[in-house]
């Protein structure tokens, strides 16, 4: 495989699932004209199909199939290929939808209609993620900050040696970069462009989408006021040690 100038490998294949063929053929004329081999499916059971066969490196789903369930198919595919990137269409601008994908297993999403520029920018970041990802280094099995116990290979997360939490491909990459920089505030952009790729308005949505997300699986705030993850107001965010279903006052 080739790699661009700008660090992303040539020829990588892009999944796309449309049920719309119009549309689907705008989707792979984008991503050839990309420098991507476009795979395309118009039902959930080919995309399974091509996911197996073609072994792409990222996934564009609409969630509006017909007939099918772009939902189940998100959800499908992550427990098929945890590490593989999806990227989810919808015309569902509403608050719900967004999180349900996210919740489901999508890493990112654009909303119809939606500009042709975004949308590769979008597809080139993640696909650049997916190649920079580190491979797991078998010599380091966890990552420990203060009561929490990140396991890097199976994703699941420990609070106190108790609760075992698993966690999505967002929710995953944005706890260990936070337990990475855990004597630091990290700045909202550096959160952006190390975890997903990028750094604009709509990655910040997802950012907050996905913090808010994985704070309610942490019971973060809530019964025995425990806080894990704080924002600092126009900064970013802090990690802070939890020892015995608490977090201390002095940041990690």
């Amino acid at each position: 495989m080739k790699t661009s100038e700008n660090g992303i490998g040539q020829g990588a294949k892009i999944l796309i699932v449309d049920d719309d063929r119009d549309l689907l053929s705008l989707l792979a004329f984008l991503v050839e004209q990309a420098g991507f081999v476009p795979v395309t499916a118009t039902q959930p059971a080919d995309a399974i199909e091509a996911l197996g066969r073609e072994g792409p490196s990222v996934a564009i789903v609409d969630l509006n199939l017909r007939p099918g369930d772009g939902f189940e198919l998100v959800r499908d595919l992550r427990r098929l290929s945890p590490a593989l990137p999806i990227l989810v269409l919808t015309g569902r601008a509403n608050e719900d939808d967004k999180v349900r994908a996210l919740d489901t297993g999508a890493d990112d999403y654009v909303v119809k209609p939606f500009g042709h520029r975004e949308l590769v920018a979008r597809i080139k970041a993640h696909a650049r993620r997916a190649e920079l990802d580190p491979i797991p280094d078998k010599k380091q099995k966890f990552l420990e900050v203060g009561g929490l116990r990140l396991d890097l290979e199976t994703r699941a997360l420990e609070i106190n040696g108790e609760e075992e939490l698993r966690l999505t491909g967002n929710e995953f990459r944005l706890l260990e970069y936070l337990m990475r920089h855990a004597t630091s505030i990290v700045p909202a952009d550096a959160l952006a462009r190390h975890v997903w790729g990028y750094d604009d308005a709509p990655a910040r949505e997802v950012i907050r989408v996905t913090v808010h997300r994985l704070r309610r699986k942490l019971g973060d705030g809530g019964a025995g006021h425990r806080k894990i993850i704080e924002t600092i107001p126009g900064v970013g965010l802090r990690l802070r040690p939890v020892t015995a279903g608490r977090t201390t006052e002095r940041s990690v």
